[in-house]
């Protein structure tokens, strides 16, 4: 079984992360540092010239309280803005500062990412700080970041440098930079096809005070055999989206129908890179599994399953490009390559509020073949067997990506109407 993140040794804690970073590109050799200062003050960073792609915990270094070093290596050299911020707030107990690049685009024009770009975004990164630009490393540099620290801010851009982030652990440092960086990619990639469009305060708290409120509980609960296999089917594709920035830590849900309408889903408030068998939510009878709360989404994947026989599994989440699409409000035309028309055929696009369970989710339900954008919000992919439904999820992306990367060479030039007819008598007949 494996260890929530928060549960392991600090040197273990952050080897996982700094490799999580790593591998999804949001930092490079060379770059990024990540601390957790423990109840004795004792402050755990990564060591300086240590190559972050081959990081182990034997190279962590534990900073103590009276500046003593304990290491084989030096502590990262920038150290010093770490301290600080510890200093300025004791409510933080680590800190993440990385390069990615949708952030340090922001950082080169001098800009703060509109985090009101998707509805949950606010919510875990919270208000944006910007430090002025000093040398890395110096004490100059600690002293503008703590300032910014004690102005309550938990995420700040760095002036031609990138971000730093803290939070009351790791895995709520790291859910605030991954959603800072997704809010990033999603204002540049929609920027290049059209114009993004941001919620305003009052729509996000719509949003945040309709989605309260959870299903009854049920008394007793059952673990056959066929519902613990489908458990762990969603917790390897969840972490697969992970991995495969389809899907962020913070944000993401996934279901299958188990019998009849009954159905098994991901949880609420439960990081998705740490999802195990026992965090899922069986739903039966329009009750949950006793002293679980599921996703804030399982109304929609309820009414989708009673009002849609033939789907057997549903992705909700949020990948850039296809956001970058439900952000501005342009068409996303998958007449890109025959297999995209083939799997996805239309996607259509719904305006940012019907998703509300006041809603009864009508125009989603009615809609929802096999993807369905929600405005500033989700993309919806539905299907059968859940890895054909992740397939979907990862065609509807690529196509997306396509689009957006293609904008600066010219026009689009999609598969014409009489080789969608060829395709449709080959391959749907």
């Amino acid at each position: 079984m494996a260890i929530k993140i928060n549960f392991q040794h600090p040197r273990d804690q952050i080897v996982t992360i700094i490799d999580r970073i790593y591998k999804r590109g949001m930092t490079t050799t060379s770059g990024g540092n990540i601390s957790i200062i423990d109840d004795q003050g004792d402050i755990w960073v990564t060591p300086s010239a240590v190559d972050k792609g081959s990081l182990r915990a034997s190279d962590i270094i534990c900073v103590k309280s009276n500046g003593e070093i304990i290491g084989k290596h030096k502590p990262s050299s920038e150290f010093p803005f770490h301290k600080a911020i510890y200093e300025a707030r004791p409510d933080i107990r680590s800190v993440i500062h990385a390069h990615p690049p949708a952030l340090v685009s922001f950082s080169i024009v001098r800009q703060i990412p509109n985090t009101n770009i998707i509805s949950q975004a606010k919510h875990i990164c919270g208000p944006i700080g910007y430090a002025k630009y000093k040398v890395p490393g110096s004490n100059e540099l600690g002293e503008v970041i703590a300032e910014e620290f004690k102005k309550g801010f938990k995420a700040i851009i760095m002036e031609n440098h990138g971000t730093v982030l803290g939070g009351s652990d790791l895995t709520d440092a790291y859910e605030r930079f991954e959603a800072l960086e997704f809010c990033a990619k999603t204002i540049l990639y929609g920027s290049q096809i059209g114009t993004p469009k941001y919620l305003s305060d009052e729509q996000i708290e719509n949003f945040e005070t309709q989605a309260k409120g959870v299903l009854p509980e049920m008394e007793e609960t059952e673990h056959p055999s066929d519902e613990l296999e489908k458990r762990l089917e969603i917790c390897k594709i969840v972490q697969r989206s992970c991995q495969q920035g389809l899907m962020i830590g913070s944000y993401g849900t996934v279901s299958m129908r188990w019998k009849d309408n009954d159905f098994i889903i991901t949880p609420t408030g439960v990081d998705r890179w740490d999802l195990e068998i026992e965090d899922i939510v069986q739903i039966k009878d329009g009750k949950r599994e006793k002293g679980k709360v599921p996703s804030r989404a399982t109304w929609i994947h309820q009414e989708i399953y009673k009002r849609n026989p033939k789907v057997n599994s549903i992705i909700m989440t949020q990948s850039p490009y296809l956001m970058a699409f439900g952000v501005t409000q342009e068409y996303l035309d998958v007449r890109t390559i025959p297999e995209s028309w083939i799997f996805l055929q239309d996607i259509h696009t719904v305006k940012y509020g019907n998703h509300f369970r006041k809603n009864n989710n009508s125009e989603i339900v009615e809609n929802c073949d096999t993807a369905l954008i929600i405005e500033n919000d989700s993309v919806i992919i539905t299907g059968d067997k859940l890895l054909q439904t992740f397939d979907y999820l990862e065609v509807a992306e690529f196509s997306a990506k396509s689009i957006v990367l293609g904008h600066s060479l010219g026009k689009m030039v999609p598969i014409n109407d009489d080789q969608v007819e060829e395709l449709r008598e080959k391959f749907l007949a």
